[in-house]
């Protein structure tokens, strides 16, 4: 293919998309394939020779597009989302086009310009003090790991950076047992060790339990362990569990620990003013994490990370050899230094396509229907007897568990979710909870309808009838 052919193709992409799009609601949700089906409808090896756009894309359109779970189906509710909003889409298509490395000012001025410019309206947006600067990376996970490597460092004043682990006490970081498992990985993928994760006990609302915190520091602190840090759960995957910030950072700032806070999903929801009092306190935190990708409609992937001083960060994760070095603009940011990779995507377009086309209040519409909805389709499987609605929605997560007479509750309801994902009509996934197997349903695709999150009631019904 070469250039000149780009528009033809690029209008055949857009016109797939559209007919895609228009579709969506009529197809299953998961897909409905067996492992090995795509990879021996595969060749075994690369081609010789090049081949025509007409036979790539027939390919595409008769392999991948009935063989992918439909992430931006209206009745996905599984997981949490990983957005689309067409906005996003169109400006994911420009970054494709221009296909710059952004890694610093002066590979790409508009890329660095502009992040600094959208981290400050979404710190705006969110609430969140004004001190913060911010950053955007691929995924939470890695802004997590930006973190756990910055506790690191900073309980042995850098010197892992230089001299490694050696003669250094060991640290240890502290999360409650909600938190997400990509703090495990981080603290794995850091040197800190699996052992040296300490999970805090969760009081009856699923929060750490400051008392227990501050009695497991002062145990690693007798026994000659060095505490680095904490990570607070805003919003956890499993049924959306909060910790209660001003009393966490309370107790990182007397133990003079570094904090993070992982808000991920649920952070999107705090450009709603009435969430806010969820995370009272969080301006005392060192990092926060949210994913415009999951809740917002930003095209995955986007997380931004917002720092109360970038300066520990930088001082962990920065380096410039003198190619790298930009000449004369000796106060420039260069935001890999803030982060893990060298090379950067243009994400900050996404956006700021994003903000423009649908506004803070357009976006604020829809996460407030989403947890009205949420709550009222708990509030309806909780009316039935053969149902027991297990942990209360939260934001717009609750989860559920099918209780029929004489059977085992976890047992039967995993085999309903097997018929439910089955069906494809919609898409539920689960977790456990007290040693419970449960159904765990969380509605934020950008445009679902209540018809759409109200349809899992009735999909349940009739199932459970045949």
């Amino acid at each position: 293919m070469k250039y000149a052919d780009y528009e033809h193709w690029s209008k055949w992409a857009a016109s797939w998309g559209q007919n895609y799009l228009k579709t969506l609601s009529d197809r299953p949700v998961r897909a409905q394939t067996q492992p090995g089906d795509i990879l021996k409808q595969l060749e075994v090896s690369p081609p010789e020779q090049g081949q025509p756009m007409e036979t790539i894309l027939a390919d595409f359109d008769r392999i991948v597009s009935d063989g992918i779970t439909h992430w931006q189906h209206p009745r996905f509710f599984a997981y949490f989302p990983a957005n689309a909003a067409p906005a996003s889409m169109i400006a994911e298509q420009l970054v494709s086009v221009l296909a710059a490395q952004c890694m610093l000012w002066q590979t790409s001025p508009a890329a660095t310009e502009l992040e600094t410019r959208m981290a400050e309206w979404l710190r705006s947006a969110l609430g969140i003090a004004p001190h913060f600067k911010g950053v955007v990376h691929d995924s939470a996970s890695t802004a997590t790991l930006a973190a756990i490597l910055t506790m690191r460092e900073r309980a042995w004043d850098w010197r892992g950076i230089v001299s490694g682990s050696a003669g250094e006490k060991q640290p240890r970081i502290y999360a409650s047992t909600e938190t997400h498992s990509s703090v495990e990985k981080a603290v794995w993928i850091s040197g800190v060790g699996h052992k040296n994760l300490v999970r805090i006990p969760t009081d009856k609302n699923y929060s750490m339990r400051p008392d227990a915190l501050r009695s497991a520091i002062e145990n690693d602190r007798a026994s000659g362990m060095e505490p680095a840090g904490i990570v607070l759960c805003i919003g956890g995957t499993s049924m959306g569990a909060c910790d209660r910030p001003r009393e966490i950072l309370e107790i990182a700032k007397s133990e003079n620990l570094y904090t993070h806070v992982d808000a991920a999903w649920a952070g999107a929801a705090m450009i709603c003013p009435e969430f806010r009092g969820i995370w009272d306190g969080v301006d005392a935190a060192d990092s926060i994490v949210f994913n415009p990708h999951k809740w917002l409609g930003a095209q995955f992937d986007c997380s931004v990370q917002f720092l109360a001083d970038p300066a520990a960060q930088i001082k962990t994760l920065g380096l410039r050899p003198e190619y790298l070095e930009t000449l004369g603009q000796d106060e420039v940011v260069n935001y890999s230094e803030w982060t893990i990779p060298l090379g950067r995507k243009f994400r900050a377009l996404k956006l700021w396509f994003l903000l423009r086309a649908y506004g803070l209040e357009g976006l604020r519409s829809r996460i407030r229907n989403h947890v009205l909805w949420a709550r009222e389709l708990a509030q309806k499987i909780g009316r039935r007897s053969d149902f027991r609605i297990v942990t209360e929605p939260r934001f717009s997560l609750f989860t559920f568990q099918y209780t029929p007479n004489g059977m085992n509750a976890s047992r039967a309801t995993e085999q309903l979710l097997e018929r439910i994902n089955d069906d494809g009509r919609t898409y539920l996934t689960h977790t456990i909870v007290e040693n419970e197997f449960v159904i765990r349903f969380q509605a934020g695709q950008f445009d679902c309808t209540r018809d759409d999150v109200l349809s899992v009631y009735d999909i349940i019904v009739d199932l459970m009838e045949k």
